[in-house]
């Protein structure tokens, strides 16, 4: 196993990796900041960096290490969807009018990631407010897919699966209205999870619990390399924040003990405009 190989291990490994002293918190972070150098002039998935407080956090946390840490994140780099406010950082929405804004608070799940011990990396790329199945604006324009340039990452959380398919960050975390979680990790081939309405809180977010129709229909999840990645994130940014009215208190099952026995799956594959192909239908 190579120094550089730990970029690729899940969550589970890489904290064991820093509780046993494989790495420290610092050369796991320079290591993504790294990685993110080399790919991101190609992908342009990440949109703003904070390396440098990034680096710095990740200092104190080795010089304050214990085996009495256990926060769930902790040492873990990570990215965030430029629609996630993010204090002390730009947070355009990927609009024009928002280039020069800085947000004073956190969103919600910005700042639980960060008070689970992830260290904040910078922003991934976004289409203006969200809206859109490619991930293209006027700010920073087109981000492109790791496995082929020429190729779409979707939308429209298209810049965060392709720095975590580009092995740049550990994980991120994408908004899903029409599938903007779903279709970018299926684009760039990681894992993302669209949670249940009401789990997670928007606060903080381009499209919030006050943005009309569209709020509905909106929910933050998490975007990982690999799915049992996505149990411990979504767990830590699901509940209410007294702030979004829509979060109700509903604690995840271990999935460790459910069951799909009675499970049930509902889909269509056809609308009067879309069909899907053969090859999807027979799955």
């Amino acid at each position: 196993m190579s120094i550089k190989e730990i970029i690729t291990y899940p969550i589970k490994d890489l904290l064991d990796s820093i509780r046993n002293k494989t790495i420290s918190v610092e050369e796991l972070t320079n290591l993504h900041i790294n990685q993110i150098k080399s790919v991101n002039k190609s992908l342009n998935a990440v949109v703003q960096n904070s390396f440098e407080s990034a680096i710095k956090t990740a200092k104190f946390m080795d010089n304050n290490f214990n085996d009495s840490n256990t926060k769930p994140l902790f040492g873990l780099p990570f990215t965030l969807k430029d629609s996630v406010d993010t204090k002390g950082i730009i947070s355009t929405w990927g609009t024009e009018g928002r280039t020069k804004f800085i947000p004073k608070h956190n969103a919600t799940v910005a700042e639980r990631l960060i008070n689970a011990g992830g260290i904040l990396m910078g922003k991934t790329n976004t289409p203006e407010f969200t809206m859109g199945g490619e991930t293209d604006n006027v700010p920073y324009g087109r981000t492109n897919n790791p496995y082929n340039l020429d190729f779409t990452t979707g939308g429209s959380s298209g810049g965060a699966a392709a720095i975590i398919s580009a092995c740049g960050s550990v994980f991120d975390l994408g908004t899903d209205t029409g599938g903007s979680i779903r279709m970018p990790a299926h684009h760039c081939g990681i894992s993302g999870l669209k949670p249940t309405f009401g789990r997670v809180p928007r606060t903080g977010h381009a499209i919030s619990f006050d943005a009309g129709p569209g709020d509905l229909l909106t929910s933050i999840g998490p975007l990982a390399r690999f799915v049992d990645d996505l149990i411990p994130l979504t767990n830590i940014i699901s509940g209410p924040d007294n702030v979004d009215p829509t979060v109700v208190i509903s604690p995840l099952n271990d999935p460790n003990i459910i069951t799909t026995k009675n499970l049930k799956v509902g889909f269509y594959h056809s609308t009067k405009s879309i069909s899907s192909d053969n090859d999807t239908k027979n799955v």
